[in-house]
């Protein structure tokens, strides 16, 4: 359904097509910032006027006869046919900042277009001025088919097309490189885990799950960015495209949703109503959809059929394009991203495999360019990590999409990875690093491992009896999330922070080494397995990975959770007897750091890790559609029959490498 706002089709023709007029007396009345702000946003579109041709509001036809809106910039006096960057969207990419009363910030297609590359944006099917219904990551698949081929078509086309982008810029781009069009030439993903469906032991279906349960980020994201906008103000087909550009000066079509408190809201049950409880539209998140997957994500599995027919890559789809990829410790997902890297690099054809590239850094989602001399991550300084992606990408594209021999492969490690605690880049052939070996430390306590003042250690050889560690987890009164990778979780800080306060509460068990008398590199995939029993049919358990500093200052590195009714696998659920004990495997999660002489490790378990993790009411129902709760009496057991433990890749100490850009 749609709202057609059909007079503008004929009104608009007698307004002006000038972007430089004198902005709104609002924005004339901003403090200086705000005008400062007007007068480079007006110099760069001039300048991309100058070196520019410039076509806005192009409506791309689709197979199925929809229409995709894309603007398009090329160079004025290029000598000869282009190559392009792409990039498409979900979000509003419009020329003309409404609220600003300027033009929008046109920085990187004035970079593409000066470097000798046409740069074209699109939205996504079902957003903006694109027709369609919307789902996540934009499908049907050949929307992203059918935008190459059209691009690759144009006169002033040479043929070649790169795609590039992060978060939602990048995640469709693997399964639309899946598809091997001919005009695709190579791709950029930078933050892209939303994108990756199923891959090897990894079920996190873009993001939505992790162990089974669902990652929250993905309910404040659909709200607050108008995803479930399939009732929406749209132009009439037959728009002229003049029209449109004079028209996306008044009406961007972005949603303007009204404020939630999500802090509060995230609380909400049923978890299926958390969107319109609040005013929002029904949409894909809790209802069925006219789309490819169907909609009704909240109600889906692991497992369900319908990951498989919108727009996620997974590891049945062959990947025969170079690519260079940009992952980051703190992202909402590293280690399905990793995953997929490497299983491009073991499956593609050897030259493919071998033009796989992959730098990883100590950042939040899509924070690469962010960091500084003291990068902060939340609470957590890990040093000057900067790097010049911009040089990297360029110099990719170049060779890829110009033809240069300008070296780029061989200046640029196949893995580079930042090694937080020691705070450098290092270089690698491979991830995890050749070298690697892996080391298991084992859960042991006298039964009293409750809070960082408890007995928990971790040690060399598993316990000769079993003295259980047991707690009580609420869902009324579940573990709040405190630091974590990601985004979009409200006000909830992201990152690294110190652990130690919420480490008293009595329903997580901490678990340390003692102090290492040398330093220690962990940089690859962690695991770990515990032996468990609940009073609970069903019930959640969880860990984070902590660097605990001299001073006792306890930085959380990676966090991670698996639902009970999962742990054999995602086929079928299997549920809990009572007080018996089960062994469970957490997915392999990834990091890279390093431990100092002085530092200790430690793990802290809990079943709860809220809002970061939707909770698990412990009924052993559907989760989705319940308001009522169990609480669950848990227990962790460390014996030599129940051997609870962590494994660790463990990388020998090496000199580390001066990055290639800085």
């Amino acid at each position: 359904m749609k709202v057609v706002l059909s007079i503008l089709s004929t009104s608009l023709g007698m307004l002006g097509l000038s972007l430089l007029l004198t902005p709104p007396v609002l924005a004339q009345s901003g403090d200086r910032s705000t005008q400062q702000l007007i007068a480079q946003r007006n110099a760069t579109e001039q300048e991309l006027e100058k070196i520019a041709i410039i076509d806005r509001k192009v409506m791309v036809k689709m197979r199925d006869g929809k229409l995709m809106a894309a603007d398009v910039y090329r160079p004025k006096n290029a000598s000869g046919k282009v190559p392009i960057i792409f990039e498409r969207t979900p979000y509003n990419f419009n020329y003309w900042d409404v609220k600003l009363g300027a033009p929008a910030n046109l920085k990187r297609e004035l970079e593409a277009v000066k470097h000798g590359y046409a740069y074209v944006v699109m939205n996504e099917r079902g957003h903006f001025f694109s027709q369609g219904n919307y789902d996540i990551l934009g499908p049907p698949l050949t929307d992203g088919s059918d935008a190459i081929q059209w691009m690759t078509s144009q006169p002033w086309s040479s043929g070649k097309v790169g795609t590039t982008g992060c978060s939602s810029t990048a995640e469709w781009q693997l399964a639309v490189v899946a598809r091997d069009d001919p005009g695709l030439a190579t791709f950029n993903v930078q933050g892209f885990g939303a994108g990756v469906g199923h891959v090897g032991p990894y079920y996190e279906q873009g993001n939505w799950y992790r162990g089974g349960a669902i990652q929250m980020l993905f309910i404040d994201w659909i709200y607050e960015y108008g995803i479930q906008n399939q009732v929406r103000p749209m132009f009439p087909p037959d728009t002229p495209q003049a029209s449109l550009v004079r028209a996306s000066r008044f009406f961007d079509l972005e949603p303007q949703m009204p404020s939630v408190d999500w802090d509060k809201q995230f609380w909400h049950l049923p978890l299926k109503d958390m969107i319109t409880s609040v005013g929002g539209a029904p949409g894909i998140f809790e209802t069925r959809m006219p789309v490819a997957t169907g909609g009704n994500m909240i109600a889906r599995t692991p497992n369900d059929p319908a990951w498989n027919k919108g727009g996620l890559w997974n590891d049945s789809m062959k990947i025969a394009k170079p690519g260079l990829w940009f992952i980051s410790w703190f992202d909402v997902s590293v280690s399905p991203n990793l995953a997929a890297y490497n299983f491009v690099r073991r499956t593609a054809p050897k030259p493919i495999a071998d033009q796989q590239y992959a730098v990883i850094a100590p950042v939040l989602h899509c924070a690469y360019t962010r960091a500084t001399e003291h990068t902060m991550i939340g609470d957590l300084d890990v040093g000057d990590a900067r790097f010049d992606y911009n040089k990297l990408v360029y110099g990719w594209f170049d060779h890829f999409l110009k033809g240069e021999n300008n070296g780029v492969l061989e200046k640029q490690p196949k893995v580079m990875y930042y090694l937080m605690g020691a705070n450098e880049w290092k270089h690698s052939d491979t991830w995890p690093p050749a070298g690697a070996t892996t080391q298991n430390f084992y859960f042991s306590s006298g039964g009293h491992a409750n809070t960082l003042y408890g007995d928990g250690k971790l040690v060399a050889a598993a316990d000769g009896s079993d003295h259980p560690d047991t707690f009580v987890y609420d869902p009324g009164n579940p573990v709040p999330t405190v630091g974590a990778g990601g985004c979009c979780l409200g006000k909830i800080p992201l990152g690294s922070f110190d652990q130690s306060a919420h480490e008293a509460r009595n329903d997580i068990l901490v678990y340390d080494t003692e102090p290492f008398k040398q330093g220690m590199e962990v940089s690859g995939p962690i695991t770990v397995t515990l032996y468990v029993s609940s009073s609970a049919k069903d019930t959640d358990f969880t860990f984070k990975l902590i660097d605990v500093y001299p001073d006792g200052k306890a930085y959380n590195l990676v966090s991670n959770i698996q639902r009970m009714r999962w742990r054999d696998g995602y086929d079928k659920p299997v549920w809990m007897q009572p007080d018996q004990v089960y062994k469970v495997t957490f997915q392999p999660i990834d990091t890279s750091n390093y431990f100092k002489p002085g530092h200790k490790m430690r793990v802290a378990v809990s079943s709860s890790n809220f809002p970061r993790f939707d909770r698990n009411l412990n009924t052993g129902g559907d989760n989705f559609s319940e308001t009522k709760w169990v609480v669950a009496n848990n227990a962790v057991h460390h014996d030599s029959q129940h051997p609870s433990s962590i494994t660790l890749t463990i990388v020998p100490a090496i000199k580390a490498e001066v990055p290639v850009g800085r």
